[in-house]
């Protein structure tokens, strides 16, 4: 499909003023207000984040974009409930009572090398006592969706590395969470590996309506497959910019790589970044 010749936004300026906020769904998944985080390294005190506003809507796909070491991970782990804000406020706004607010899938492979496909993707679901049918159901339907039905008796030593991050997102998906939190799943992946699972995930995405806040420090990436990037930078980690890439999709990042607003938005982001961020050429 040919991208949006709308370009990627129509006043850059005005979609700044408040960068953090703003949502592309009109219900809100996630309130942040004023998060912030220290830790005490030794004797003394390292401000990890900083005064975080944001709220992310239902539904949205929302990459977090920014060089290593400038505190996204860790904002995703608080997120997670990996780890605790020591500053402002985290609110999430369930929809089911039923559901876990969260699922995260890990930049390192983090499925149980004891158990095979099939329990490694029902092994959420099993943990809260979910009926027995539903689990089955769940579970085909997601091992199915990321093309792994002939694997699902294989256990992870007999699979590559871009099969086990797709049990790892099946896994999370299956949980059936309000949020999807993927911290560079796909870094480690060789670029044909990479493309592959980025199409199942926004294929997935589309089919489910979840909610996604996805880490990356790869532009193109973020342009890709998000609906909102939040451009990051730190330590402390903050939120310096945010774009809303409105080519239309599918993406095919050939052609959106040819457009002018392309070239806009990419520099842009650099001056997001700082003058600490890479350049954007060797960001990927």
């Amino acid at each position: 499909m040919k991208p949006s010749t709308k370009g990627v936004e129509t006043g850059m300026k005005a979609h700044m003023v408040d960068a953090q906020k703003g949502t592309t769904s009109s219900r809100v998944s996630m309130e942040l207000r004023g998060l912030g985080k220290k830790f005490l390294v030794g004797s003394d005190e390292f401000q990890a984040l900083k005064s975080i506003d944001l709220d992310v809507g239902v539904g949205e796909f929302v990459c977090v974009l920014g060089a290593s070491g400038c505190g996204k991970t860790t904002l995703l782990r608080i997120l997670g409930g990996l780890e605790k804000h020591t500053e402002g406020t985290l609110r999430f706004h369930q929809e089911s009572t039923g559901q876990p607010p969260t699922s995260i899938v890990f930049q390192e492979v983090s499925i149980f090398p004891w158990l095979n496909v099939w329990e490694n993707v029902a092994f959420g679901l099993r943990a809260r006592n979910a009926p027995k049918a539903l689990i089955k159901e769940r579970v085909s339907y997601y091992i199915e969706k990321v093309g792994l039905t002939s694997f699902s008796k294989h256990f992870p030593h007999q699979l590559s590395g871009g099969m086990k991050q797709r049990v790892s997102i099946a896994r999370a998906f299956a949980n059936d969470p309000e949020v999807l939190l993927l911290d560079e799943p796909f870094s480690a992946l060789d670029e044909r590996n990479k493309a592959t699972l980025q199409d199942e995930l926004l294929r997935i995405w589309e089919e489910t309506g979840k909610t996604i806040v996805f880490v990356t420090h790869s532009i193109d990436e973020a342009i890709y497959l998000a609906d909102r990037i939040l451009v990051f930078t730190g330590p402390p980690g903050h939120i310096t910019q945010t774009h809303m890439p409105e080519f239309a999709r599918p993406r095919d990042m050939t052609a959106v790589r040819a457009t002018p607003e392309y070239e806009m938005l990419l520099k842009s982001i650099h001056v997001g970044l700082g003058p600490t961020g890479n350049d954007p050429e060797i960001i990927e």
